[in-house]
Formats: structure tokens, sequence, C-alpha cells
């Protein structure tokens, strides 16, 4: 039920094309919005030609100024997964190892690393997971070439109402994990042009996607009960699709029992 006020659309509507022509991106997307107690983040990301290759990630607390976020490494992911709790809405707010042990503690002030973590930091890491977890495309809207670029594939006109009700017909825009352990039997139906990514077939817990028609079966929503927020939609036989987030950034550790 969240969403963006009109002025604040209106805002994006100008702010995102001069950020598109500022850093020279190919396509700029507005990624969604994560909560914060004292304030919200306003998240893009901006695409170069290879839509494979890691995507540029910008923060904006008015939709109106926007700030580069530094790449993101393991190290980050990892002590991101420690955290629990709200975002504060301020990048600069540290937060202290709560679980990290004395070993650790002492390790990383040999290393001359700090034993806190920036909100900025937090962030980033967050919607790497994000978008590794639940970031999903329909089956066929990228191809990959030869060379192994991926781009958008532009005979792409859409899946038919019947496939686009399958979780089969929808892909991680991640790097493949289950597909390597696939047998040659069943990657022999796979396209290798098409098929080069996970389906959400098979993602773990079972169940943790929703499928949804809504205004009268004309647009296909999918919603994420392992990231909460998540929303992904697809208009049947056009090629209008995507995703958003609007959340407080937090996984839902409680799906299994809920399910």
């Amino acid at each position: 039920g969240a969403g963006l006020s009109p002025e604040k659309r209106a805002v994006l509507g100008a702010s995102l094309l001069l950020l598109q022509r500022d850093y020279r991106f190919e396509r700029v997307w507005f990624w969604g919005c994560i909560q914060g107690v004292r304030g919200a983040y306003y998240i893009a990301e901006g695409l170069g030609p290879d839509r494979a290759a890691p995507r540029s990630r910008l923060y904006s607390l008015n939709c109106v100024e926007w700030n580069l976020l530094p790449p993101v490494t393991k190290e980050m992911v990892a002590q991101a997964e420690q955290l629990k709790g709200r975002f504060q809405g301020d990048p600069s707010f540290e937060y202290e190892y709560t679980e990290i042990n004395a070993e650790d503690a002492e390790r990383l002030l040999e290393d001359g690393k700090e034993t806190v973590i920036k909100e900025e930091s937090r962030l980033v890491a967050t919607i790497e997971q994000i978008d590794r977890a639940v970031g999903i495309i329909p089956r066929g809207a990228f191809v990959k070439t030869p060379l192994g670029s991926v781009h958008e594939n532009r005979n792409f006109e859409g899946l038919s109402l019947t496939e686009a009700k399958k979780l089969s017909s929808y892909f991680h825009f991640a790097e493949p994990v289950n597909l390597k352990n696939k047998t040659l039997l069943e990657k022999a139906d796979l396209d290798p042009s098409t098929d080069f990514l996970d389906s959400l077939e098979h993602d773990i817990p079972q169940g943790s996607w929703t499928v949804q028609l809504e205004k009268g079966g004309t647009v296909v929503v999918l919603r994420s009960l392992l990231w909460l927020g998540l929303t992904f939609y697809h208009v049947p036989m056009t090629k209008q699709y995507g995703y958003v987030y609007f959340g407080s950034g937090e996984k839902n550790l409680d799906l299994p029992f809920m399910l």
C-alpha cells in the first residue's frame, strides 16, 4: 500500500533524467524506498550497455540531490547481515558491532579497521541482498550474447497470460546458482540465450512468492514474502514489467513459521 506522493513523483521525473545525463548512464531505474526511523532513502540504479555488469547505486533523502553509493563488497554484506533493527535515516549514523566476539574485534583493530559500521555501508549491502534474492525479470526479457554480455531483448513482446501465472516464467536477475547444479538432461530443453538465469520455482522456502492477478486479470503482480515490500508487475502481451521495493530494509526471518 506504500507509494509516492504526486510531489515526489514530479520531482523524481525531473531529477532522474538529470541523473542519467550527469553520470552518462544508458538507463536509470527507480529502485524504491527504504524507510528509516527519522527519514527515508530513495534509491536509483544506473545501468550501462551490459545489463549483467555491476550497477551503480545512488540514494537521495529528498528525491532531488543524489549521492553515489560505494561498490558493495562481500565483507559489507556479511557485516550488514549481523545488524538487526530499523534503519535510522541518517547515512553517517554508526552501528556498533554488538554480536562480535573479542577475537574478531581485536583482529579488526590490528588490521586498522573500525569496529563500527556506517549506515551507508549497511544501505548498499541491503540493496545488494534484495537485488540478489528477489530482483526479478520475465523469461525472455533479456538475451545473453555469445560473448557473455547481457542485453535487453528487442523481440520480447511479453508473456502470455497462462505463462505469466507460472513462477517458472520469472528469473532472478542475478548470478545463477541452481543452474550450475542442473543435469545435462534438465539443461537439454533450455535455450542458452534466454535461460541463463535461475527461475523462481525452486526458491527456498517454497511459497515465498505470491502471484496475483489485478485490474481484471490484465496485470500480474508478484510479491515477495521474504523481503516484505518488494512488488513486481508485468502486463501480459506487452513489454511492461518492473519491480519496486518499499519497506524497512529488514528480511522476514519468521517466514518459515508463517507458511
